[in-house]
């Protein structure tokens, strides 16, 4: 049976939805078959978030129908839409952590055998569930003790116990490395065969080409497109998000390099990071590329004073041993997380706070922040990075992903950076945004900013590298000029592959 012939499952049809001087969502479709991976895609504010509330329950509809196994329906809430069998799971898990697994994946419909909890039943059917996804982790694991990528696996887990139909999935590998997607993918592919249609929501272009069968496309809160996957190129669902090109998305790169900002010379962590030597020049973008493991992230923290190493470091020729991130940040190194949430922002705090929280002393006069100068400043850097934001006292955990990392960056900014590392740095990121944040790096790099940038998207790698160090367990096996690079060659060195590269 093809996908185009197969039982369709939900019908959203006209969908609309206001808020006060918002209309989020107007005339838009979606279709989803039994058995299918139905991807959907836009830019952030495209009205992805809005349509899949309005789907689980979340939000009540202001206009259009909904049909269920070809019958209209009202979704209401929550409750109205797992009765119908159509589950959510968004990037913040819902787990209790203090639980087994088995208890979380019957959290608040516990089987009762008489007046007591039939706790047999719990952990037999749990177990049965845990095998048809080919989980290695048992129904009495404690909840706590499992990684982000099998914690994922019960909140999937959880759903199939309520006889799922219709599974959603809200961008399901931001948290997880390479390994643990193929996991993912395995899963997703297991739950087809069970017959669940699944909305599949992601930022990375190459899942929704390996993964999907249809996808459906938004923007500005209105429906674009559905195109079967068979029929479409990355290039053309690019134009069809955001109105460009991909090869318009990265910026040309004409910046000679300058002087040598930083060197390295072999630098090691104890197993981590092995005889590491290189420089990074003024106005160079020096991607590093490699698998999970490969020692990137635990480098980069060594350059900016997280950890001890051993070795020798120089800044603009002068010797650099850091004792602290501080030690770093005073020599103009900053570091943006992989992590920006949990490790780049304090979320509950407005957009001035999180720009100056750096730099307070240099906006200070005799121990007085001087609030005047602290605005400015920050209305500044909202106009030159164009962030979008009501103003400077928008709270940073409304904001979207591209626009809180452009306030990460003005942050750094903010107390004369002139070398940035950027791990991960488009990471959860919508590819307008990501197109925005690929110019503000060129347009550093034309003051004579040098970057490092770590990257597990090799596509980000080659368009915007100037050169790319491939590491491999805990070393730099490779250096790759701009001109040479290839998605292949770079994987070639990345998992030492005994066969030679095209």
């Amino acid at each position: 049976m093809t996908q185009a012939s197969s039982r369709v499952l939900l019908e959203m049809k006209g969908i609309g939805k206001s808020f006060p001087g918002v209309k989020a969502l107007q005339g838009v479709n979606l279709t989803v078959r039994e058995s299918q991976v139905h991807a959907l895609l836009g830019e952030n504010g495209a009205g992805k978030s809005t349509l899949i509330k309005i789907l689980s329950g979340a939000y009540p509809k202001d206009e259009g129908q909904i049909f269920f196994d070809g019958k209209p329906v009202d979704i209401r809430s929550p409750q109205d839409a797992q009765a119908l069998g159509i589950s959510t799971i968004y990037q913040e898990f819902n787990l209790a952590r203090n639980l087994t697994v088995a208890e979380n994946i019957f959290l608040g419909h516990l089987p009762r055998k008489g007046l007591a909890v039939d706790w047999k039943q719990v952990k037999r059917r749990a177990q049965e569930i845990l095998d048809s996804l080919g989980v290695t982790f048992a129904a009495d694991t404690l909840t706590a003790t499992l990684s982000v990528a099998e914690q994922q696996l019960v909140e999937i887990a959880k759903s199939l116990n309520r006889k799922t139909r219709i599974l959603i999935m809200d961008e399901p590998s931001a948290v997880l490395g390479e390994k643990d997607l193929e996991k993912l993918f395995d899963v997703v592919r297991a739950l087809q065969a069970q017959g669940i249609g699944i909305i599949y929501i992601s930022h990375r272009m190459k899942e929704i080409f390996e993964l999907a069968d249809e996808v459906t496309v938004l923007k500005d809160g209105r429906y674009v497109d559905t195109r079967l996957i068979a029929d479409v190129t990355m290039d053309e669902l690019v134009k069809l998000m955001i109105g460009r090109e991909l090869k318009d998305v990265y910026p040309a790169r004409s910046t000679p390099p300058g002087n040598v900002l930083l060197e390295l010379m072999n630098v090691a962590r104890t197993q981590l990071v092995h005889d590491i030597s290189f420089q990074l020049r003024a106005g160079e973008i020096v991607g590093f590329a490699g698998i999970t493991g490969s020692g990137r992230t635990e480098l980069v923290r060594a350059i900016f004073g997280a950890d001890p190493y051993t070795g020798e470091m120089r800044i603009a020729g002068k010797r650099y041993k850091p004792r602290s991130p501080a030690d770093a940040i005073s020599r103009g190194i900053a570091l943006v997380t992989e992590d920006r949430k949990a490790q780049g922002l304090f979320l509950k705090l407005n957009v001035t706070i999180n720009t100056t929280i750096s730099g307070l002393r240099q906006l200070s006069r005799y121990g007085v922040l001087q609030l005047r100068r602290e605005l400015s400043l920050v209305r500044k850097f909202i106009q030159d990075l164009r962030i979008k934001t009501p103003g400077p006292n928008f709270i940073v955990v409304n904001m979207s992903g591209g626009n809180q990392q452009k306030v990460i960056l003005a942050r750094w900014l903010s107390v004369g950076t002139r070398i940035f590392i950027l791990d991960e740095p488009t990471r959860g990121i919508d590819v307008g945004s990501k197109s925005e944040i690929y110019q503000i790096m060129d347009d550093l790099t034309r003051q004579g900013v040098g970057i490092i940038m770590i990257s597990s998207e090799l596509p980000e790698v080659l368009g915007m590298s100037d050169r790319i160090m491939v590491m491999r367990e805990g070393t730099i096996v490779k250096e790759l000029s701009r001109a040479e690079a290839s998605e292949e060659m770079i994987m070639y060195y990345a998992v030492g592959s005994e066969v030679a590269a095209d």
